[in-house]
């Protein structure tokens, strides 16, 4: 493991981990967890497995020990200052990959990235109807969508519609699955093995993308 250090836009740092060897993922957590949350940890390790360089970060807020997320600012902010360093300890842009919020804050950094996969794409904030502005990512390149069926945070028949739009955008769906890729009991489906059938999503489409 290489630990290196972002230096954030106005002062301040943010530690990053990188693991493993081969094409550079910077792989971002959702709201309300760390790099260190198991889905992150496992998701990070079957990356690095199958040839991926991973690299992990947490948010300020994660790191100073406050449980609701920075402003939007401060992420998108943060987020582009470990893109920055990770691009120039790896000498390449990296994939961007990222858990719910993670995702779409990534998709926020103006950057000309090889791609971008979003890992239950948080398209309605919680608590509320009323979808986000997704205008911006038509401006992206290449885009993997992957979203559980009954995901409360990203509707199926509105996140179709997104990705309907986006001729760059590809669209996985994961059955029986919430937002965080929890499925029923009924289906024998454990965390370890929902982790290995979306690392193996992931994979696949990192690798067609050349």
């Amino acid at each position: 493991m290489l630990e290196e250090v972002a230096t954030r836009p106005g002062g301040g740092t943010t530690r990053l981990a990188i693991h493993g060897a081969g094409r550079p993922v910077l792989l971002a957590p959702g709201a309300g967890a760390g790099s260190d949350h198991p889905f992150m940890t496992g998701m990070r390790d079957r990356l690095v497995a199958a040839g991926f360089r991973v690299a992990t970060f947490d948010y300020p807020y994660h790191e100073e020990g406050r449980k609701a997320p920075d402003r939007f600012e401060r992420l998108v902010a943060c987020h582009g200052a470990v893109y920055e360093r990770v691009s120039a300890v790896t000498g390449q842009p990296p994939f961007l990959v990222g858990k719910s919020m993670g995702g779409r804050i990534g998709s926020h950094l103006g950057v000309r990235g090889p791609g971008w996969v979003f890992l239950g794409y948080p398209l309605v904030a919680l608590g509320q109807k009323t979808p986000r502005d997704v205008s911006h990512l038509a401006g992206l390149g290449p885009m993997l969508f992957i979203q559980g069926e009954r995901d409360a945070l990203g509707p199926l028949p509105l996140i179709e519609k997104v990705v309907a739009g986006l001729v760059t955008a590809t669209l996985e769906v994961v059955a029986d699955a919430d937002h965080g890729f929890r499925v029923p009991r009924r289906t024998g489906i454990d965390a370890p093995a929902m982790l290995d059938h979306l690392a193996v999503i992931v994979a696949a489409w990192l690798r067609s993308q050349r």
